[in-house]
């Protein structure tokens, strides 16, 4: 899978996981090693999973541009989780582009999840309008 923001190939790697989750699609996870050195810088804030534990929250920086919040990553997970401990997931709205298998990304709506819809993926998904609570 493949991750690209501002011209710059962010994330290559054939090594992520594939998390599946409660009514959206999967999410991928990559190990921070197969991330561009130095652009990602840690924020503040955090979340909590049920399943996966705290979450803290990266931004991307490329030169002079900032997109913040990026991305999230469990750094002390759950024991179900611990071996993608510091692994991040990309928000796919947030860059120019995701590919998982050379395919292009299609971003779940809204906000909050981070799904990443491929032709094989099919809702419906949470995050839209009119979908929370079920």
């Amino acid at each position: 899978m493949t991750v690209t923001h501002g011209g710059l190939v962010v994330v290559e790697s054939d090594r992520c996981w594939r998390v599946l989750e409660t009514s959206h699609p999967p999410v991928y996870y990559v190990p921070r090693d197969d991330i561009a050195d130095g652009v990602l810088e840690p924020v503040g804030g955090s979340s909590y999973c049920e399943f996966k534990g705290m979450a803290s929250y990266w931004d991307l920086v490329i030169g002079n541009v900032r997109v913040e919040r990026v991305g999230w990553s469990y750094e002390q997970p759950t024991p179900a989780y611990v071996e993608m401990a510091g692994a991040v997931a990309f928000y796919p709205s947030r860059v120019d582009e995701c590919r998982v298998g050379g395919e292009l990304v299609r971003p779940q709506e809204g906000d909050f999840y981070g799904g990443w819809i491929t032709a094989d993926i099919i809702g419906p998904f949470k995050g839209g309008p009119g979908t929370t609570g079920w």
